[in-house]
C-alpha cells in the first residue's frame, strides 16, 4: 500500500496548498484533528502568515464564540485594549490562555499597525456564543442589535422597546444554568418569554434586512455586518435554547445542528468581504455530516463545513491534519494499515498530501481506521479522503 505515497507528498506551504486547488477559495478551511495543542496552533500559524503575504488572504476566523471575538478584532485592526486583556475577555472556551493564539493575535497587530483599513487584516470568530455546559443568554446580542436600530430608523418601526426586551430576557443566570444541559425543565428555552423574545429577535433581523439601503448609506458597512452577526448570534441562541428545553429524541441533533448553522451563517457572511481562512475541529469543517457517540447513542448532522460546502461549491476548500504520535495523551506509533501509520513511514515531520492521490495509491487495500484511546483525538476517517482537499501531516505533538 506504500506504493506512490512519497509521489503525492509536497511542502508544507501556502504555495503548495494552492497548487492542489483549482482556484483561490473564498473559504479555506484547516481542520484539526483534536484541540489545546500548541504544535498544531504553530502550523496554522505559519501558514496563515503565508496566505496573508502571498496569497492575498484577509482574514482568520476561529472556533470561538463570535461575539466574543469581537474584542480581538477591535484590538488587531486599532489597538483597542492590552493583548493581556484581549486574551481573557476575547476568547471562549479557554483559547485565550494558548500560547499559540497568543502570538497570532501580536503578529496581526504588528501586521496591521500602520496600513490603511482595506489592507488590513481581520479576525472574526465564527463559533456560536455556546460552551459544552450551557449555553450564554441572549443578552448582548439583542440589545447591541436592537441599540444599533434605534439609533438609525424610526421608533415607529422598531417592533418593541429595548424596556421590553430588558423585562423578557430577566437575569443573564436563567439562561446560563448548566444543569439545563441534563435536565430540560431547568431550561426557559421553551417558556413564554422566550417564545417572544423569538419574534421580536426575528421582526429585529427583518427590519435590519429590509433597511439595507438606509443602514449602508448612513453607517458604515463594519458597523452594518456587526448589526448582522449580532442577529444571526441572537437567533441562533434563542433557537439553541429552545431545543435545550427539548424533550424528544432530536434534542441533541437539535443542539448540535442549531450550533452548525450558526457556524455556517458566519462563515458565509465574512467570505462575502475578503478571503477568510479558518480553523477548527475536523469535526466542523470537513464537508461531511458529523459523527459523534454520546449517552444515548451515535448522533449525526450536517457539519458546517457541508453546510458551506453546498452554497459554495469550490469556492470552499477544506485541509484536514492527521497527526502520528501524541504520547503525553497516550496515543503512540500508529497502525502501519492506517493512514496515519503510512504517513508516518515518510521522514519528513510536516507535509501537505494530495489526497485524491493517495486514495488512487492505496486503491489496492484500503487502510483501516485507527482506534485511540484519547477520548479528545479524533483519527482521520478514510472515507473522507476524497471529500477534502488537502491533507497536511505532522508527525507529533510532543506537549508541553
Amino acid at each position: 500500500m506504500t506504493t506512490g505515497i512519497k509521489d503525492v507528498t509536497h511542502p508544507l506551504d501556502a504555495a503548495s496548498v494552492m497548487a492542489l486547488l483549482p482556484n483561490r477559495p473564498r473559504v479555506l478551511a484547516l481542520g484539526e484533528p483534536t484541540h489545546l495543542e500548541e504544535t498544531l496552533l504553530d502550523v496554522r500559524n505559519e501558514l496563515f502568515r503565508q496566505l496573508v503575504e502571498r496569497e492575498g488572504y484577509r482574514a482568520i476566523a476561529l472556533e470561538t464564540d463570535c461575539l466574543r471575538g469581537l474584542v480581538v478584532d477591535d484590538h488587531v485592526t486599532s489597538g483597542a485594549g492590552s493583548l493581556d486583556e484581549v486574551m481573557e475577555r476575547g476568547f471562549s472556551h479557554e483559547w485565550g490562555a494558548l500560547e499559540g493564539n497568543r502570538e497570532l493575535v501580536r503578529w496581526m497587530r504588528e501586521h496591521n499597525a500602520g496600513r490603511p483599513a482595506a489592507e488590513q487584516v481581520r479576525f472574526t470568530a465564527f463559533d456560536s456564543p455556546t460552551e459544552i455546559t450551557h449555553a450564554e443568554s441572549p443578552r448582548q446580542a439583542l440589545m447591541a442589535l436592537h441599540g444599533y436600530l434605534a439609533s438609525h430608523v424610526e421608533a415607529v418601526l422598531l417592533p418593541c422597546t429595548a424596556g421590553t426586551l430588558d423585562r423578557l430576557l430577566g437575569a443573564d443566570e436563567r439562561w446560563s444554568d448548566q444543569a439545563a444541559m441534563r435536565d430540560p425543565s431547568r431550561s426557559v428555552g421553551r417558556s413564554a418569554e422566550a417564545v417572544e423574545l423569538r419574534l421580536l429577535a426575528d421582526d429585529l433581523v427583518a427590519l435590519l434586512d429590509a433597511q439595507t439601503p438606509h443602514l449602508l448609506a448612513a453607517t458604515a458597512r463594519d458597523d452594518w455586518d456587526r448589526a448582522r452577526l449580532y442577529g444571526r448570534a441572537a437567533v441562533g441562541l434563542l433557537r439553541y435554547h429552545a431545543h435545550l428545553a427539548g424533550t424528544g429524541p432530536g434534542r441533541m441533533v437539535g443542539l448540535l445542528a442549531t450550533r452548525s448553522a450558526v457556524m455556517a451563517a458566519n462563515l458565509l457572511a465574512f467570505a462575502e468581504r475578503r478571503p477568510t481562512f479558518v480553523f477548527s475541529h475536523n469535526l466542523h469543517l470537513t464537508p461531511t455530516a458529523g459523527t459523534m457517540r454520546m449517552e444515548q447513542g451515535p448522533v449525526r448532522w450536517w457539519s458546517a463545513g457541508a453546510l458551506v460546502r453546498a452554497r459554495l461549491g469550490a469556492d470552499y476548500a477544506a485541509l484536514a491534519i492527521a497527526v502520528g504520535t501524541i504520547h503525553h495523551r497516550g496515543v503512540d506509533t500508529p497502525p502501519a494499515g492506517t493512514v496515519e501509520g503510512l504517513l508516518h513511514a515518510v521522514p519528513e515531520d510536516r507535509f501537505l498530501v494530495d489526497p485524491r492521490g493517495l486514495a488512487a495509491a492505496l486503491a489496492d487495500g484500503p487502510p483501516a481506521v485507527r482506534e485511540s484511546a484519547y477520548f479528545g483525538y479524533f483519527p482521520l476517517d478514510p472515507a473522507h479522503l476524497e471529500l477534502i482537499d488537502g491533507l497536511v501531516f505532522v508527525r507529533d505533538l510532543p506537549g508541553e
